[in-house]
């Protein structure tokens, strides 16, 4: 292979990798609207659209494994492609953290939690996985500090968010198995967005390595 095709491949992979991430943000959003409109036909085509990212996941890993075994890159290159590996991992699991949010919206109680923004913060989470993918799309290593520090404040709302729920139930007349029902869904969903953002600072922590080699915000 040519030195010229050997970096349209690299490029083609950047270019596969950002889509794949479009799609799964696609599909995080659809869940969010299901969740916010109460609309199960919304919530089953974000379950039944998992095939199509799992599908792209795994094409984009043979594609990585192929780079690794036919073309041996040397450091940049090499460390591009494992950090393209890593990233379309992080991405496959919020597809599945997205089926999550989907199935729970299914069942959940509307009117449980008002005070709760649960789409306020799914957006959030939304937002740093989109501005994660353009950092890695750009090599843009300044901004994957910034990531990482407004992470912290979505934990912070998601930390929130759990203490209001857990003191509804413990001022509860009584504990019912709908209440408690409806108790489980509601952390679960707000773990699981913290869990979104865990996976963007994922994807920033292997942009800012692909790029500086700095292991920084790597845990």
């Amino acid at each position: 292979m040519t030195r010229t095709a050997y970096r349209a491949q690299l490029e083609q992979l950047r270019t596969n990798v950002f889509e794949m991430s479009e799609t799964v943000c696609r599909r995080l959003r659809q869940s969010l609207d299901a969740l916010e409109a109460n609309d199960d036909e919304l919530a089953d085509a974000v379950i039944a659209g998992d095939d199509e990212v799992n599908r792209r996941y795994l094409e984009l890993e043979s594609d990585c494994i192929e780079l690794l075994a036919l073309q041996q890159p040397v450091a940049s290159d090499l460390r591009f492609i494992a950090s393209s590996f890593k990233i379309i991992t992080d991405l496959e699991r919020i597809g599945d953290l997205a089926v999550n949010l989907a199935e729970y919206s299914r069942r959940a109680e509307r009117d449980r939690y008002p005070e709760i923004d649960i789409v306020h913060i799914g957006t959030e989470t939304v937002f740093l996985v989109e501005d994660a993918m353009r950092a890695y799309a750009t090599d843009d290593a300044d901004a994957t500090r910034d990531i990482a520090a407004r992470d912290d404040e979505i934990d912070a709302l998601c930390e929130r968010a759990s203490r209001t729920v857990v003191r509804g139930l413990v001022d509860a007349d009584a504990a019912d198995d709908a209440l408690l029902a409806d108790v489980s869904r509601m952390l679960l969903t707000i773990r699981d967005l913290e869990r979104v953002g865990d996976h963007a600072v994922n994807v920033a922590a292997r942009t800012l390595y692909m790029v500086d080699n700095d292991d920084e915000l790597i845990y």
